[in-house]
Protein backbone atom coordinates (compact mmCIF):
# COMPACT_ATOMS: atom_id res chain seq x y z
CA UNK A 1 0.00 0.00 0.00
CA UNK A 2 1.13 3.21 -0.62
CA UNK A 3 2.06 5.88 1.88
CA UNK A 4 -0.49 8.73 1.97
CA UNK A 5 1.34 12.06 1.31
CA UNK A 6 1.59 13.99 4.51
CA UNK A 7 -0.66 16.83 5.05
CA UNK A 8 0.44 20.21 4.06
CA UNK A 9 -0.10 23.27 6.55
CA UNK A 10 1.05 26.66 5.56
CA UNK A 11 0.21 29.49 3.13
CA UNK A 12 -0.20 29.37 -0.89
CA UNK A 13 0.23 32.97 -2.18
CA UNK A 14 -1.66 32.38 -5.87
CA UNK A 15 -1.77 35.05 -8.45
CA UNK A 16 -5.35 35.26 -8.87
CA UNK A 17 -6.34 36.17 -12.60
CA UNK A 18 -9.32 38.52 -13.78
CA UNK A 19 -12.75 36.62 -14.30
CA UNK A 20 -12.62 34.35 -11.24
CA UNK A 21 -13.76 34.89 -7.82
CA UNK A 22 -11.86 34.04 -5.10
CA UNK A 23 -13.77 30.93 -3.89
CA UNK A 24 -13.16 29.71 -7.67
CA UNK A 25 -9.07 29.71 -7.07
CA UNK A 26 -10.25 27.50 -3.05
CA UNK A 27 -11.72 25.22 -5.28
CA UNK A 28 -9.32 24.81 -7.86
CA UNK A 29 -6.59 24.33 -5.82
CA UNK A 30 -8.52 21.70 -3.55
CA UNK A 31 -9.30 19.64 -6.61
CA UNK A 32 -5.74 19.68 -8.37
CA UNK A 33 -3.89 19.30 -4.75
CA UNK A 34 -6.60 16.93 -2.82
CA UNK A 35 -5.98 19.23 -0.27
CA UNK A 36 -9.79 19.31 1.42
CA UNK A 37 -8.86 21.88 4.15
CA UNK A 38 -8.45 25.35 2.93
CA UNK A 39 -10.11 28.57 2.70
CA UNK A 40 -9.03 32.41 1.72
CA UNK A 41 -8.01 35.14 3.73
CA UNK A 42 -10.04 37.89 2.17
CA UNK A 43 -11.85 38.82 -0.89
CA UNK A 44 -10.65 40.14 -4.29
CA UNK A 45 -12.82 40.65 -6.66
CA UNK A 46 -13.87 38.76 -9.66
CA UNK A 47 -12.75 42.16 -12.48
CA UNK A 48 -9.67 42.44 -10.17
CA UNK A 49 -6.10 40.68 -10.66
CA UNK A 50 -3.22 39.91 -7.87
CA UNK A 51 -2.45 38.18 -4.51
CA UNK A 52 -4.61 36.16 -3.19
CA UNK A 53 -3.68 34.64 0.12
CA UNK A 54 -4.44 30.87 0.96
CA UNK A 55 -5.04 28.57 4.26
CA UNK A 56 -4.29 25.36 4.25
CA UNK A 57 -4.38 22.52 6.40
CA UNK A 58 -3.86 23.55 9.95
CA UNK A 59 -3.44 27.63 8.94
CA UNK A 60 -6.82 27.72 8.18
CA UNK A 61 -6.87 28.21 11.95
CA UNK A 62 -5.22 31.73 11.48
CA UNK A 63 -7.64 32.87 8.87
CA UNK A 64 -9.18 35.57 11.28
CA UNK A 65 -5.17 36.68 12.38
CA UNK A 66 -4.07 37.43 8.52
CA UNK A 67 -7.39 39.03 7.11
CA UNK A 68 -6.83 41.57 9.08
CA UNK A 69 -3.75 42.71 7.42
CA UNK A 70 -3.05 45.28 5.60
CA UNK A 71 -3.08 45.29 1.80
CA UNK A 72 -1.88 47.34 -1.28
CA UNK A 73 -3.00 47.76 -5.02
CA UNK A 74 -2.43 49.06 -8.15
CA UNK A 75 -4.83 50.48 -10.28
CA UNK A 76 -6.57 52.68 -13.26
CA UNK A 77 -9.70 55.23 -12.31
CA UNK A 78 -11.95 55.72 -16.11
CA UNK A 79 -13.17 59.12 -15.68
CA UNK A 80 -16.29 60.22 -17.34
CA UNK A 81 -19.05 57.56 -16.34
CA UNK A 82 -19.99 56.18 -12.81
CA UNK A 83 -21.34 52.56 -12.53
CA UNK A 84 -23.78 50.97 -10.65
CA UNK A 85 -20.91 48.24 -9.12
CA UNK A 86 -18.24 51.61 -9.08
CA UNK A 87 -16.10 49.15 -11.26
CA UNK A 88 -15.90 48.20 -15.30
CA UNK A 89 -18.64 44.97 -14.40
CA UNK A 90 -20.91 47.35 -13.59
CA UNK A 91 -23.69 49.04 -15.83
CA UNK A 92 -23.35 52.55 -17.04
CA UNK A 93 -25.31 55.48 -14.26
CA UNK A 94 -25.85 58.84 -16.04
CA UNK A 95 -25.11 60.04 -19.03
CA UNK A 96 -21.25 60.12 -20.13
CA UNK A 97 -19.01 63.40 -19.77
CA UNK A 98 -16.10 64.59 -21.41
CA UNK A 99 -12.74 64.12 -19.26
CA UNK A 100 -10.12 65.22 -19.54
CA UNK A 101 -8.24 65.16 -16.20
CA UNK A 102 -4.63 65.78 -17.04
CA UNK A 103 -4.58 69.66 -15.79
CA UNK A 104 -6.41 68.40 -12.56
CA UNK A 105 -4.36 69.04 -9.20
CA UNK A 106 -5.38 65.68 -6.97
CA UNK A 107 -3.66 66.92 -4.33
CA UNK A 108 -6.79 68.16 -2.26
CA UNK A 109 -9.19 65.45 -3.42
CA UNK A 110 -6.99 62.65 -2.55
CA UNK A 111 -6.20 64.25 0.75
CA UNK A 112 -9.52 63.60 1.91
CA UNK A 113 -9.32 59.87 1.78
CA UNK A 114 -6.22 59.95 3.71
CA UNK A 115 -6.29 58.73 7.57
CA UNK A 116 -9.26 57.18 8.93
CA UNK A 117 -12.29 57.84 7.14
CA UNK A 118 -16.37 56.76 7.14
CA UNK A 119 -16.49 54.58 4.14
CA UNK A 120 -20.04 53.83 2.31
CA UNK A 121 -19.66 50.08 0.73
CA UNK A 122 -20.98 49.55 -2.93
CA UNK A 123 -24.18 48.39 -3.21
CA UNK A 124 -22.94 45.43 -5.08
CA UNK A 125 -21.10 44.40 -2.44
CA UNK A 126 -21.03 41.21 -0.07
CA UNK A 127 -22.54 42.96 2.94
CA UNK A 128 -25.03 41.74 4.48
CA UNK A 129 -28.25 43.51 5.23
CA UNK A 130 -31.06 41.83 7.41
CA UNK A 131 -28.59 38.33 6.24
CA UNK A 132 -29.15 39.23 2.82
CA UNK A 133 -26.35 39.85 0.97
CA UNK A 134 -26.34 43.59 -0.62
CA UNK A 135 -25.97 42.48 -4.15
CA UNK A 136 -28.75 40.30 -4.23
CA UNK A 137 -30.72 42.75 -3.06
CA UNK A 138 -29.69 45.54 -5.66
CA UNK A 139 -29.66 43.18 -8.60
CA UNK A 140 -33.58 42.74 -7.43
CA UNK A 141 -33.37 46.50 -7.53
CA UNK A 142 -34.34 46.65 -3.77
CA UNK A 143 -32.58 49.75 -1.98
CA UNK A 144 -29.59 48.77 0.01
CA UNK A 145 -29.31 51.22 3.16
CA UNK A 146 -25.55 50.35 3.41
CA UNK A 147 -24.67 52.09 6.74
CA UNK A 148 -20.35 53.74 6.40
CA UNK A 149 -17.63 51.57 7.97
CA UNK A 150 -14.31 52.94 9.11
CA UNK A 151 -11.44 52.51 7.11
CA UNK A 152 -7.71 53.36 7.35
CA UNK A 153 -6.36 54.65 3.92
CA UNK A 154 -2.23 54.93 4.34
CA UNK A 155 -1.45 55.85 1.12
CA UNK A 156 -3.08 56.85 -2.00
CA UNK A 157 -1.02 58.13 -4.42
CA UNK A 158 -1.61 59.16 -8.38
CA UNK A 159 1.52 57.50 -10.52
CA UNK A 160 0.31 58.90 -13.42
CA UNK A 161 -2.44 60.82 -15.55
CA UNK A 162 -3.44 60.01 -19.44
CA UNK A 163 -6.29 62.17 -20.49
CA UNK A 164 -9.15 60.65 -18.98
CA UNK A 165 -7.34 57.83 -16.97
CA UNK A 166 -5.80 58.12 -13.62
CA UNK A 167 -3.12 55.25 -11.97
CA UNK A 168 -2.75 54.61 -8.82
CA UNK A 169 -1.65 52.90 -5.92
CA UNK A 170 -3.49 52.03 -2.39
CA UNK A 171 -2.30 50.97 0.40
CA UNK A 172 -5.35 50.54 3.18
CA UNK A 173 -6.74 48.91 5.98
CA UNK A 174 -8.82 45.44 5.78
CA UNK A 175 -12.14 45.92 4.61
CA UNK A 176 -11.49 49.25 2.20
CA UNK A 177 -13.29 49.19 -0.91
CA UNK A 178 -10.65 50.26 -3.70
CA UNK A 179 -13.82 51.04 -6.24
CA UNK A 180 -15.55 53.34 -3.59
CA UNK A 181 -12.27 55.49 -3.12
CA UNK A 182 -12.37 55.34 -7.43
CA UNK A 183 -16.04 56.10 -7.29
CA UNK A 184 -15.64 59.15 -4.57
CA UNK A 185 -12.78 60.64 -6.28
CA UNK A 186 -15.12 61.29 -8.68
CA UNK A 187 -17.63 62.51 -6.83
CA UNK A 188 -14.94 65.62 -4.72
CA UNK A 189 -14.08 66.34 -8.24
CA UNK A 190 -16.42 66.48 -10.16
CA UNK A 191 -16.55 64.37 -12.86
CA UNK A 192 -18.00 60.79 -12.57
CA UNK A 193 -15.91 57.67 -12.05
CA UNK A 194 -15.44 54.14 -11.70
CA UNK A 195 -12.62 51.55 -11.39
CA UNK A 196 -11.13 50.20 -14.65
CA UNK A 197 -8.50 47.66 -13.18
CA UNK A 198 -7.47 46.43 -9.83
CA UNK A 199 -4.30 44.43 -8.84
CA UNK A 200 -3.43 43.74 -5.37
CA UNK A 201 0.26 43.51 -5.21
CA UNK A 202 0.88 42.93 -1.18
CA UNK A 203 -1.13 41.52 1.86
CA UNK A 204 1.36 42.78 5.03
CA UNK A 205 4.71 41.25 4.26
CA UNK A 206 3.22 38.79 1.49
CA UNK A 207 4.07 40.13 -1.82
CA UNK A 208 2.79 39.37 -5.36
CA UNK A 209 6.03 38.33 -6.40
CA UNK A 210 5.95 35.50 -4.48
CA UNK A 211 2.93 33.98 -5.98
CA UNK A 212 2.33 31.15 -8.27
CA UNK A 213 0.46 32.04 -11.48
CA UNK A 214 -3.45 30.63 -11.43
CA UNK A 215 -2.64 28.67 -14.66
CA UNK A 216 -0.31 27.03 -12.68
CA UNK A 217 -2.53 24.96 -10.11
CA UNK A 218 -3.61 23.28 -13.30
CA UNK A 219 -0.87 22.74 -14.78
CA UNK A 220 1.83 21.68 -11.91
CA UNK A 221 1.82 19.20 -9.57
CA UNK A 222 0.93 18.87 -6.19
CA UNK A 223 4.65 19.04 -5.05
CA UNK A 224 5.58 21.74 -7.49
CA UNK A 225 2.14 24.01 -6.09
CA UNK A 226 3.38 23.24 -2.08
CA UNK A 227 7.04 24.41 -2.75
CA UNK A 228 8.65 27.76 -1.79
CA UNK A 229 8.40 30.69 -2.20
CA UNK A 230 4.78 30.73 -3.22
CA UNK A 231 3.76 28.27 -0.07
CA UNK A 232 5.54 28.98 3.37
CA UNK A 233 5.11 26.22 6.14
CA UNK A 234 3.27 27.26 10.00
CA UNK A 235 7.13 28.16 10.97
CA UNK A 236 7.62 30.10 8.20
CA UNK A 237 4.16 32.54 8.19
CA UNK A 238 4.80 36.11 9.66
CA UNK A 239 1.44 37.17 12.07
CA UNK A 240 0.86 40.82 12.47
CA UNK A 241 1.16 39.69 15.69
CA UNK A 242 4.58 40.32 17.88
CA UNK A 243 6.51 36.86 18.41
CA UNK A 244 7.80 35.35 21.30
CA UNK A 245 9.60 32.02 22.33
CA UNK A 246 8.33 29.04 24.58
CA UNK A 247 9.96 26.05 25.97
CA UNK A 248 9.17 22.53 25.15
CA UNK A 249 7.69 21.86 28.49
CA UNK A 250 4.96 25.27 27.77
CA UNK A 251 4.43 23.95 24.37
CA UNK A 252 3.31 20.54 25.67
CA UNK A 253 0.82 22.48 27.81
CA UNK A 254 -0.40 24.96 25.11
CA UNK A 255 -1.06 21.49 23.10
CA UNK A 256 -3.54 20.45 26.64
CA UNK A 257 -5.14 23.73 26.14
CA UNK A 258 -3.70 24.56 29.44
CA UNK A 259 -1.89 28.15 30.04
CA UNK A 260 1.61 28.83 30.71
CA UNK A 261 3.72 31.58 32.96
CA UNK A 262 6.38 33.19 30.85
CA UNK A 263 8.56 35.72 31.22
CA UNK A 264 7.86 38.44 28.18
CA UNK A 265 10.55 39.90 26.19
CA UNK A 266 8.27 42.91 25.43
CA UNK A 267 6.27 44.79 27.22
CA UNK A 268 2.48 43.21 26.86
CA UNK A 269 -0.65 44.23 28.69
CA UNK A 270 -4.21 41.66 29.16
CA UNK A 271 -5.50 41.01 26.29
CA UNK A 272 -2.79 41.22 24.20
CA UNK A 273 -2.16 38.49 21.44
CA UNK A 274 0.83 36.70 20.67
CA UNK A 275 2.17 34.34 17.89
CA UNK A 276 4.03 31.31 20.31
CA UNK A 277 6.90 29.56 19.04
CA UNK A 278 8.75 26.45 20.26
CA UNK A 279 12.63 26.48 20.61
CA UNK A 280 12.73 25.68 16.75
CA UNK A 281 10.88 28.83 15.95
CA UNK A 282 8.10 26.59 14.91
CA UNK A 283 4.75 28.42 15.63
CA UNK A 284 3.08 26.48 18.15
CA UNK A 285 -0.01 28.69 19.23
CA UNK A 286 -1.68 31.64 19.06
CA UNK A 287 -1.75 33.20 22.77
CA UNK A 288 -3.64 35.58 24.63
CA UNK A 289 -2.17 37.58 27.79
CA UNK A 290 -5.01 36.75 30.67
CA UNK A 291 -3.33 38.09 33.77
CA UNK A 292 -0.42 40.33 34.12
CA UNK A 293 0.97 38.75 37.46
CA UNK A 294 3.52 41.78 37.70
CA UNK A 295 4.51 44.81 36.00
CA UNK A 296 7.64 44.24 33.56
CA UNK A 297 7.30 40.71 34.78
CA UNK A 298 6.09 37.12 34.59
CA UNK A 299 2.28 37.25 32.72
CA UNK A 300 -0.19 33.95 31.96
CA UNK A 301 -0.88 33.24 29.19
CA UNK A 302 -3.64 30.91 27.82
CA UNK A 303 -4.04 29.41 24.25
CA UNK A 304 -6.75 30.75 21.63
CA UNK A 305 -5.70 28.56 18.75
CA UNK A 306 -3.25 25.61 18.66
CA UNK A 307 -1.38 24.76 15.79
CA UNK A 308 1.17 22.09 16.96
CA UNK A 309 0.57 18.29 17.58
Amino acid sequence: MLAQPKPADGILLVDKKSGLTSHDVVERFRRRTKVKKAGHTGTLDPLATGLLVLCVGKATRLQAYLMGMEKTYEGTIQFGWATDSYDAAGEPVGEPVEADVEHIDFTPHIAKFLGEIEQIPPVFSAKKVQGVRSYELARKGEAVPLAPKRVTVYEFVILGVETSRVRFRVRSSAGTYVRSLAHDLGGSIGIPAHLKELRRTAIGSFSVEQAIAFDRLVEDTTEQILAPPHFQPLSAIELPLERLRIDWAQQGKMMQGQGVIMVPTIPVHKGDLLALGNPHDQLVAIGEVVNVLREGGPVEVKPKVVLAG
